[in-house]
């Protein structure tokens, strides 16, 4: 319980750290808030998330692999709403109106649909490895490519009101550090929530069986919200500073980026398929956590001023059924 407790202190305090660092690069480098929180702020704060779920698949622990990795999904986007009431004077969906946002929710619900469809089919691996792990890659990749395409040529943008905000680069704050040292410190600090990862999983594996708790409850409610917390400080620090577009695309691209924890875990459990070894409760939160991306991409779409809105409430709300019922199986 100490190890786990320090190691959570530890991702909350990088990921505390690394929020200015990735606003400041976001605008040195002119990919915008958007594209970088979706893609590289994602990635990194999921870094913790993806050890905690290669190290318990490495152990033959399937359904922590699988609960920490959707259970985080489930997780980061509730804190989205958390967001949202912090930012007290619009719709936080609203006012970060952003195409890429909209494009990467969508490639999330497909990438979550994948997982689900092998779960189903019959087993079938290559050197133990299921095909649909690849497909992940793939679609991952044609997911952020087509992100920056939509970045450099929009076809579309939504319509400002007086409460959009808009991603506009402060050059004063982003020439603070050369961008080598700013390059630096986020590889730093990436790093960093990589290895408290390790202790996550492992002390996480102990509770769980010393405990008596499943596996799933575990991985969905103590690592995969460990894990997910980098997301939550970021998120709230990027509303803070005013990066809209970089704490709604932080989480939607972490979440994008966690689904590939499936595949990695996929390659390290050795004892054939994962998808095959989730269980009844795994393949529930895969479901709930589409549904809940599935709310939210409306929301973006819809775009309601006032309040968190209904997706804000219908969010909260699947997110506390998805638990209450997680308990109750395990």
């Amino acid at each position: 319980m100490l190890v786990f407790l320090a190691a959570t202190v530890v991702v909350t305090l990088a990921g505390i750290r690394i929020i200015a660092t990735a606003d400041r690069l976001a605008d040195r480098t002119g990919l915008g808030e958007a594209i970088f929180g979706g893609v590289l702020l994602g990635a990194s704060t999921s870094l913790s998330g993806i050890v905690t779920s290669l190290t318990a698949a490495s152990a033959g622990l399937a359904s922590l692999a699988v609960s920490n990795a959707v259970g985080g999904i489930a997780a980061q986007t509730a804190f989205l709403v958390v967001a949202d009431l912090i930012y007290r004077r619009v719709n936080l969906e609203h006012a970060a109106a952003d195409a890429n946002n909209m494009l990467m929710a969508a490639v999330l619900v497909l990438l979550m649909s994948l997982p689900l469809a092998a779960n189903l089919a019959p087993e079938f691996t290559i050197f133990a490895v299921h095909p649909v792990s690849i497909l992940l890659f793939i679609v991952y990749i044609f997911g952020v490519r087509s992100a920056v395409s939509l970045k450099n040529s929009p076809m579309w943008d939504p319509r400002t009101t007086s409460d959009t905000k808009e991603d506009t680069p402060d050059e004063d704050e982003a020439q603070i550090h050369s961008l080598p040292v700013m390059i630096a410190i986020f590889v730093g600090l990436s790093l960093v929530l990589a290895a408290t990862g390790f202790a996550i999983a492992e002390s996480g594996a102990v509770l769980s069986k010393n405990l008596g708790i499943s596996q799933t409850v575990v991985g969905a409610l103590l690592t995969a919200v460990a894990t997910s917390l980098p997301e939550l400080v970021t998120t709230l620090a990027a509303v803070r500073r005013g990066a809209l577009q970089l704490a709604v695309g932080g989480i939607i691209g972490g979440n994008t980026f966690d689904v590939l924890f499936l595949s990695l875990s996929d390659i390290a459990y050795r004892d054939g398929s994962i998808y095959h070894a989730m269980t009844q409760a795994d393949s529930l939160l895969l479901i709930g956590a589409t549904i809940i991306t599935a709310i939210l991409l409306m929301g973006l779409i819809l775009r309601e001023r006032r309040g968190i809105g209904f997706e804000g409430l219908a969010i909260l709300a699947s997110y506390a059924g998805l638990m209450a019922i997680q308990i109750s199986i395990g």
